[in-house]
């Protein structure tokens, strides 16, 4: 809305009218109502004004006691009003209107939260819509979770109940032509009403060479696993990034390039003469996703380390946390979303900050039954966990029925422009 929509026009117009604030409170017919501002986050300055700065007014409990509405012109009391604003993210939110709010952050849907609303509401809704009796369609829970991770990639369920929809309608046309009156589906027939899968995935890595280790990304639509890959430059010097790295995500790969080669003799790593003698490499896939952010740092320090070492990575375990140049991990966001990717892309171990245990409360029970959880609070507690053992040659294959992992979205590590 323009700021004329939130004020009100001034009565010497043709046609004017209070603003939608009054008008509401006019409709509700009290003046303590619950008034929610939707998609707070699409405002815009034109010519027309800047709507922020009403709100700014009209949020603040210092000043909307004396609200006054351009039609009105007079003082209006808003300080009863218990205003909800909704926004999909907080960048484009003015910092001033941002101070005036109370912020409360919701996390996506989890796959399992996803199956059941889908059972419970949206399969019925859809299957009743296109004019079908329930026992027409069925659909198994194994087919509504291919459609979840092959089908949809998003943080709510909106594109999950246009897809059931459409679902629906094909087999509605079925009934119609005569071809039979009832259905099942199934993952094996999912692609015959759907099409081709819309997101192609990676599959977690059933063997990591030295100087590749298993990141925990976050995105708007969840959690991720990303792969950290690195390799040496022999003849060359200093470092090479790709990846479409942001700065913060640069920053990590120089601290831990850096904390390796000056804490050599004390890690037992040889990394020292490794980097003098050789130039290093360090790729993010895909390569057309842009990265950014500082959770990334633990993988980083464990590919380079292992990179020096010639000791792979464990393959069943992932990892997320910031490093500092003094070997600290310090505590980062989206744990919750991290740690259900790992779980679903077949990863048995998960190595968080300490400061991050708090997080676990936010997981459901069934995903940590599942994990092995392990706080780290530096560098030195982190390598011995994360690299195999010298003289064994791999560690337990991850779970061959996984869920894969996606690469179809943009992923930003917590931190970053991208993230959840």
């Amino acid at each position: 809305p323009s700021e004329a929509e939130l004020r009100g026009h001034r009565r010497t117009y043709i046609g004017a009218l209070p603003g939608r604030i009054i008008q509401a409170l006019r409709r509700a017919g009290v003046n303590n109502p619950v008034m929610m501002l939707d998609e707070v986050d699409k405002l815009g300055m034109d010519f027309r004004g800047d709507p922020a700065s009403a709100l700014l007014e009209i949020l603040d409990p210092a000043q909307n006691f004396s609200f006054r509405d351009h039609y009105l012109d007079l003082p209006f009391d808003l300080s009863k009003v218990f205003f909800i604003a909704t926004a999909n993210s907080l960048a484009p939110i003015p910092p001033a209107l941002r101070d005036r709010m109370e912020i409360i952050t919701l996390s996506g849907y989890s796959e399992e939260e996803k199956l059941h609303i889908a059972k419970r509401y949206l399969a019925p809704r859809q299957i009743k819509e296109s004019g079908l009796a329930i026992e027409q369609l069925q659909i198994t829970d194994e087919a509504i979770s291919a459609i979840i991770s092959r089908y949809t990639r998003e943080a709510g369920v909106r594109q999950l109940e246009r897809t059931i929809g459409r679902l629906a309608r094909k087999v509605a046309l079925k009934v119609a032509r005569g071809e039979g009156d009832v259905f099942t589906i199934t993952p094996d027939n999912l692609e015959e009403y759907l099409g081709h899968e819309r997101f192609f995935h990676e599959m977690a890595r059933e063997k990591l060479p030295p100087g590749v280790a298993t990141g925990l990304a976050v995105t708007e639509m969840g959690g991720e696993v990303l792969f950290i890959e690195a390799t040496l430059l022999p003849g060359s010097k200093g470092l090479t990034l790709t990846g479409q790295l942001g700065e913060v995500m640069q920053e990590s790969v120089r601290a831990a390039h850096s904390y390796l080669w000056s804490h050599s003799n004390d890690l037992g790593i040889d990394c020292k003469d490794v980097f003098d003698k050789n130039g290093v490499h360090v790729h993010v896939p895909a390569g057309a996703i842009p990265k950014d952010g500082p959770s990334a740092g633990v993988a980083i320090v464990s590919a380079l380390a292992s990179l020096c070492s010639g000791r792979p990575v464990r393959n069943d375990t992932a990892m997320t946390g910031e490093i500092t140049l003094s070997g600290l991990v310090f505590p980062v966001g989206g744990i919750k979303g991290k740690v259900l990717a790992a779980r679903r892309a077949g990863m048995k171990r998960v190595v968080l900050p300490s400061r991050n245990r708090p997080d676990l409360k936010d997981i459901p029970e069934e995903a940590l039954r599942d994990l092995e959880v392990v706080f780290v609070e530096r560098v030195d507690e982190l390598l011995p966990l994360t690299l195999v053992p010298a003289g064994e040659a791999t560690t337990d294959k991850p779970a061959t029925e996984a869920e894969p992992v996606t690469t179809s979205s943009e992923v930003g590590f917590e931190g970053g422009e991208a993230r959840a």
